[in-house]
């Protein structure tokens, strides 16, 4: 059975924790493969309207660039309204039955589980995955597997923060990411500015 690890988000941009976190995952639960998930439209936060769906997911795809155990899977881009992780697994349990996933969460999503969109009916379609960080509370009475990742302290919020201000995002996401943020104006890019 293909072992697949899922990690979403809006990716706006993607940076290098998320690839970090993608890293250790893999690496620790001997998976074969991590997908890299975006969202449509997640229903806990609003997506900033200002970087199109493709655009976001062209950034993912230059960020993952010559890591064969990593992809792109676009099918909440695919869909409209609201992102239920309960519906997409549904849809990947039944297009990929021999497949086992792996769902990829953050410490502060593992405190908001029992808000998840029928969640127990998600817990019997994948296995979560708990990257531990400090601060938050791990407890929950959903099985969740804990893997230890380095902390990186890099949000995507504080990376179009310092691109709107012209202040260097440099060793915070790829090159290639940052290139393409340049070239397409995005978060409001100020013109002729360098970030290396």
């Amino acid at each position: 059975m293909k072992k697949v690890g899922i990690l979403g988000g809006t990716f706006n941009p993607p940076h290098y924790g998320h690839l970090l976190i993608a890293n250790e995952v893999l690496s620790e639960l001997d998976l074969d493969i991590i997908w890299f998930m975006p969202n449509h439209e997640p229903p806990h936060k609003k997506k900033p309207d200002s970087v199109k769906d493709e655009e976001r997911l062209r950034m993912l795809e230059l960020a993952i660039t010559g890591n064969t155990n990593f992809s792109v899977q676009p099918i909440e881009l695919k869909r409209t309204g609201p992102s239920y992780t309960v519906d997409t697994m549904k849809i990947l349990n039944e297009n990929y039955p021999e497949y086992q996933f792996f769902f990829i969460i953050g410490a502060d999503m593992i405190e908001y589980l029992p808000k998840w969109h029928d969640i127990d009916i998600l817990v019997n379609l994948v296995q979560f995955v708990g990257v531990e960080r400090p601060s938050y509370n791990h407890q929950t009475d959903y099985p969740v597997l804990y893997i230890d990742v380095p902390s990186i302290d890099v949000s995507s919020s504080m990376i179009r923060d310092r691109v709107k201000r012209g202040k260097s995002v440099r060793y915070l996401l790829p090159d290639s990411v940052i290139d393409y943020i340049e070239e397409k104006q995005l978060y409001g890019t100020p013109s002729r500015i360098k970030f290396s």
